[in-house]
C-alpha cells in the first residue's frame, strides 16, 4: 500500500505536520518569558521564511514580494488610505500570478507544479489577512506606530515598526493554512501568552488532527467510488444523480481533511485559546473555525450551506465586499470570489452561478412557507429541499474544479443540469411575485 499517498492527502499536508510541533514550542517559549517581543516576531518571521521556502522553493519569492509590498503600502498610506492601496496591490499581484498559471495551462499546455501551486494557495491567504489587517488600521482596531529609539538609524525604526506585521503575515500557524486570525488575535498570543495548555485544550487540538485522518481515509476510500469527469458527463437518465453526488463528496471530504489539520496547528499553537484565560475558544470567543460538517450535511438551505462552507472566509468576504457594496452585494461577493480563486472557466461560471441559487434561495424559503402546514408535509418538504441543495451543491462545486472549458460545456448540456435550472427558473418568477407583495423576501436574510 501506498502511505505516502494514503495519508499525504494534501500537497502542503506533509509540512503542516512537521509545523506541528514547533508551534507548541513556540508557545512553551512564549509562556515561559525566554524571549523578548521583539525576539519572538523575529521567531516567527524567521521560521515563516523557512517553512515558505521549504514548501514553495523558488515560488516562495511571490509571497515575499506579496508580504513586503503590504507591509510598505501599510506604512506608506494613512489610515484611511491603507485599505484601499493594499487591496489594489494584493490582488494586482495575486492575479499576475494566476494569470502566469493560465498561461502554462492553456498556451503551453504544462501542468503547474505541487510549489507553484501551493505558492498561489498561500498567496489568497495572504490576501486575506493583509486587507483584514487594513481595514483594522481604517477602523482604528490597529494602530501604526512608531517605536521611541533614543538612537539608532531611521531604517532600524522602519524595520521594527515593519517586524509585527511581517510576522503576522508570515507566521507558521497560519502560513499554509488555516481560520483566518485578526491581527489583534495574533498580537495577544505574542505580548500575553497563556498559562501552559489544559488537558482539554491538548484534547481539542488532538481531536481535530485524528478526524483529519479519518477523513482523509474516507476520501480515499470514495475515490474508488468517484467517477472520471468523461465518465460524469457522458452519464444517462438516474445515473446522474449518485455520480454527481459521489463526485462532490470526494471533494468535500478533501476540503474537510484539509481544514481539520489546519484547524488542529492553529489550536496547538495557541491561537484557538480564549483571549485572556485558557479557555479553548472556538467561534464564540472570535476565534471562527472553519469546519462546521454537521451544518454543511444536513441543512436544506443554500444560504447557510453558503454561510457555513470556510467559515472564516465568508465572514472575510461579507466584511470585505457585502457590507461595503451599496448595489447588489450578493452578486459583487461571488464575482468578487471569483476572482480572488483565480477567474477560471470553471470557477466564473461556478460563483455566478452558485450566487444565483443562493438568491433563488432566499425567495423560495420566504413563499414556501405557506405549503407545509402540517408535521408530515414539513418533513417531506425538508427532504426533497435538502435532497436539492445537495444536489445543486454538487453541481457547483464540480462546476468550479473543473479546469477544462471543453469539460465545463458538457457538465451544462449534461442531465446534472436540471437540479440548479429548477432554481434559475423559479428566481424569476418569484421576483415578480416579490414586486407586489408588502414585504421582500430579503428583509428576513440574517
Amino acid at each position: 500500500m501506498n502511505w505516502e499517498k494514503l495519508f499525504l492527502y494534501h500537497p502542503t499536508a506533509l509540512y503542516q505536520l512537521a509545523v506541528f510541533p514547533f508551534v507548541g514550542f513556540f508557545h512553551y517559549l512564549w509562556i515561559s518569558q525566554c524571549l523578548s517581543i521583539n525576539a519572538r516576531y523575529i521567531c516567527l518571521l524567521a521560521s515563516g521564511f523557512l517553512l515558505a521556502c521549504s514548501a514553495m522553493g523558488c515560488y516562495a519569492l511571490l509571497v515575499f514580494i506579496s508580504t513586503v509590498g503590504s507591509v510598505a503600502v501599510i506604512h506608506s498610506a494613512g489610515p484611511q488610505q491603507a485599505h484601499k492601496w493594499v487591496f489594489f496591490f494584493q490582488m494586482a499581484w495575486q492575479t499576475v500570478c494566476h494569470m502566469g498559471l493560465h498561461y502554462k495551462e492553456y498556451f503551453l499546455h504544462e501542468a503547474a507544479g505541487i510549489r507553484f501551486s501551493v505558492a498561489l494557495s498561500v498567496l489568497m491567504m495572504m490576501t486575506q489577512k493583509a486587507t483584514s489587517l487594513a481595514l483594522d488600521i481604517q477602523e482604528r482596531k490597529v494602530r501604526v506606530e512608531s517605536p521611541s529609539l533614543a538612537e539608532g538609524s531611521r531604517l532600524m525604526q522602519y524595520l521594527l515598526r515593519a517586524l509585527p506585521f511581517s510576522s503576522y503575515l508570515l507566521s507558521p500557524p497560519t502560513l499554509l493554512g488555516g481560520p483566518l486570525c485578526s491581527f489583534h488575535r495574533f498580537q495577544a498570543w505574542i505580548k500575553n501568552p497563556s498559562a501552559p495548555p489544559p488537558k482539554r485544550f491538548l484534547w481539542a487540538a488532538a481531536q481535530k488532527g485524528f478526524g483529519a485522518v479519518i477523513l482523509a481515509l474516507l476520501k480515499n476510500l470514495v475515490r474508488g467510488y468517484a467517477c472520471p469527469p468523461d465518465n460524469l458527463l457522458s452519464c444517462r437518465g438516474l445515473g446522474c444523480i449518485p455520480a454527481l453526488w459521489t463526485s462532490a463528496l470526494f471533494f468535500r471530504l478533501a476540503y474537510y481533511s484539509h481544514w481539520m489539520l489546519d484547524e488542529s496547528i492553529f489550536i496547538a499553537s495557541g491561537l484557538g485559546l480564549e483571549l485572556g484565560c485558557d479557555r479553548y475558544a472556538g467561534s464564540a470567543g472570535g476565534v471562527l473555525l472553519d469546519t462546521d460538517i454537521w451544518t454543511l450535511e444536513t441543512t436544506n438551505r443554500i444560504a447557510v450551506f453558503t454561510r457555513s462552507w470556510n467559515k472564516s472566509t465568508a465572514q472575510w468576504l461579507k466584511r470585505l465586499v457585502f457590507q461595503r457594496t451599496p448595489s447588489r452585494p450578493l452578486l459583487a461577493t461571488f464575482a468578487f470570489s471569483a476572482w480572488w480563486h483565480g477567474l477560471h472557466p470553471g470557477q466564473i461560471f461556478g460563483f455566478l452561478c452558485w450566487a444565483v441559487m443562493v438568491e433563488a434561495d432566499y425567495r423560495i424559503r420566504y413563499f414556501s412557507r405557506s405549503f407545509a402546514p402540517s408535521q408530515p408535509w414539513r418533513l417531506l418538504y425538508q427532504i426533497l429541499t435538502w435532497c436539492q441543495t445537495q444536489l445543486i451543491v454538487a453541481y457547483v462545486m464540480l462546476a468550479i474544479e473543473m479546469r477544462s472549458l471543453s469539460l465545463l460545456w458538457q457538465l451544462w448540456f449534461s442531465y446534472n443540469s436540471f437540479f440548479p435550472l429548477l432554481y434559475a427558473i423559479s428566481l424569476p418568477l418569484l421576483a415578480k411575485r416579490s414586486t407586489s407583495s408588502p414585504v421582500d423576501p430579503r428583509v428576513s436574510r440574517h
